[in-house]
């Protein structure tokens, strides 16, 4: 595969030129990353690429793939990891959002291996595929959701947040049980969240659902019944 290198170097000259080192060390801190960050906020990161990829066309979707996870493996700061989740999932790139890119959302995922990374691709990236895709998706969600990776258990579990009544209470369902009586915080936090969430379209649901697994942790079980009691 080979990616839009000219495309790569705007990214990375544009971040470097917007870096304020002053403000990096509190935003590293705050992510407990081990990766730095150039200091570059949303909002600039934002105008930086939208304007970089009105000037950089990606033709197909070998190049579209490849230039993605070029920004991605190849990342000296945090802010260039976003930058290739955010050109992921640029809209005019709609069009190769389909079960052909999951490996390269894995890959995110497994190496990323914290909740900033994770969490939008998880519900940005996977969800809208599995609701377009569901007879591919779903075998390899259920797969992901009994994983010995967290983080691909916790994409399992948050997936769906945001699809209100498109949400596949099934898959919900069995994509929450494997990691009930796991220790580990966001597994957790996640299924607290992705019920929460669901609770907005059926409270109760999520409300029967909190009873018929009494062996949820206390933090899963509040954050489920946040907004319902």
């Amino acid at each position: 595969m080979s990616a839009d290198e000219r495309l790569v170097r705007a990214v990375r000259a544009g971040l470097a030129e917007l870096a304020d080192p002053a403000k990096a060390p509190a935003m590293q801190a705050y992510m407990k990353s081990a990766m730095p960050f150039r200091g570059v906020a949303k909002p600039e990161r934002s105008t930086l690429l939208k304007r970089v990829l009105a000037e950089h066309t990606l033709t197909d979707r070998v190049t579209f793939s490849a230039t993605v996870l070029e920004l991605w493996r190849a990342a000296e700061f945090r802010e260039e990891r976003y930058a290739a989740i955010d050109l992921s999932g640029y809209p005019a790139y709609r069009r190769w959002q389909d079960p052909e890119l999951v490996p390269v959302y894995e890959e995110m995922i497994v190496d990323g291996a914290w909740w900033d990374f994770v969490d939008e691709v998880a519900i940005r990236r996977i969800g809208p595929i599995l609701r377009e895709h569901r007879a591919r998706m779903t075998p390899e969600l259920l797969a992901w959701a009994d994983d010995t990776d967290h983080w691909r258990r916790r994409t399992a579990i948050i997936c769906q947040v945001g699809a209100k009544g498109d949400t596949d209470t099934d898959l919900l369902t069995r994509a929450i049980e494997p990691s009930i009586g796991e220790p580990e915080f966001f597994l957790r936090k996640g299924i607290g969240w992705a019920l929460r969430d669901y609770a907005k379209t059926a409270p109760e649901w999520v409300r029967c659902f909190v009873e018929e697994h009494p062996g949820l942790s206390g933090l899963s079980r509040r954050e489920a019944l946040k907004h319902i009691g």
